[in-house]
């Protein structure tokens, strides 16, 4: 699952977050960083695309490649705790977030329990990658976000509550940033939950394990598997307001993953900066 250039300045920028205790900070070299008024153009036409005659023709072979990489990464992943899926499908789902094509676990998972996809909420950043990473972003299952507050409240909300009324789950990543074979779960930030209880939906907190193998993936990586652990799904509760209820289930969410980090590790969950904090990077193998 190696997408991009050498990640030797990522490994460094994620050193350095570590030891100043900026867990959620943006780690990636050349990332598109957009104005907001950026944003909402790139959100626009995202939309606007959705209207043209030309849509389901691209949509569908942005499909198509994605079922590729699907098959091409099925046997890499293993899931755990499928049981703990909620019954109905229209929820949210949390993951710790240190791949590009990490949600790839989550599409196994919820293809094998419902028959269907996730829709993935997007930094809009994203949308502006170029070539068919963009194309990816652009014509598949996403819900873009903003830092504007009015988008989120009004056609951001609308379109989540729309996804999740069909019965669609959400992936979202509370962590915000991706930070690359990164092990270990990092804190939350509140949106999701927010979200979560704003719309009366459960969220399902997920934490991916990351394998070491002895195969060769790049120059600068063995290749990885992965064990995706379902956690227990988190409730709002009708007693408390939303505020009440995000900053709660906010809380199980991280203490979940920390719990299934421990066990999945065998140690206790410390920030601090171990070399084997990032799998399967060649230059830190022994």
């Amino acid at each position: 699952m190696i997408i991009g250039g050498s990640k030797v300045r990522v490994v460094e920028n994620i050193q350095r977050a570590i030891l100043e205790n900026d867990l959620n900070r943006k780690v990636e070299e050349g990332d598109a960083e957009l104005s907001s008024e950026e944003e909402q153009k790139y959100i626009q036409r995202f939309y606007d695309l959705r209207k043209k005659k030309t849509f389901k023709l691209k949509r569908l072979a942005m499909q198509k490649l994605e079922n590729a990489q699907i098959k091409a990464y099925d046997k890499l992943i293993t899931i755990r705790g499928i049981e703990n899926l909620p019954e109905k499908s229209g929820f949210i789902i949390t993951s710790n977030h240190f791949n590009p094509l990490d949600n790839l676990c989550v599409k196994k998972l919820i293809h094998e329990r419902y028959k269907k996809s996730p829709a993935i909420v997007i930094q809009a950043g994203n949308l502006a990658a170029p070539g068919v990473i963009g194309e990816l972003f652009n014509y598949l299952d996403h819900i873009p976000v903003s830092k504007s507050v009015s988008y989120i409240k009004g056609e951001f909300m609308a379109h989540l509550k729309e996804t999740l009324d069909k019965g669609q789950p959400v992936l979202i990543y509370p962590e915000e940033e991706m930070w690359f074979n990164y092990r270990k779960p990092r804190p939350n930030k509140r949106g999701a939950f927010y979200f979560a209880s704003e719309l009366n939906v459960p969220v399902v907190p997920c934490f991916v394990e990351i394998k070491d193998t002895a195969r060769v993936d790049n120059e600068e990586f063995f290749e990885s598997e992965y064990i995706i652990n379902v956690l227990p799904p988190i409730y709002p509760d009708s007693t408390k307001n939303v505020r009440q209820n995000s900053i709660e289930m906010c809380s199980k969410d991280y203490e979940e993953k920390k719990k299934a980090y421990e066990e999945a590790y065998n140690k206790a969950l410390k920030y601090d900066f171990d070399k084997s904090d990032i799998a399967n990077f060649r230059a830190f193998c022994s």
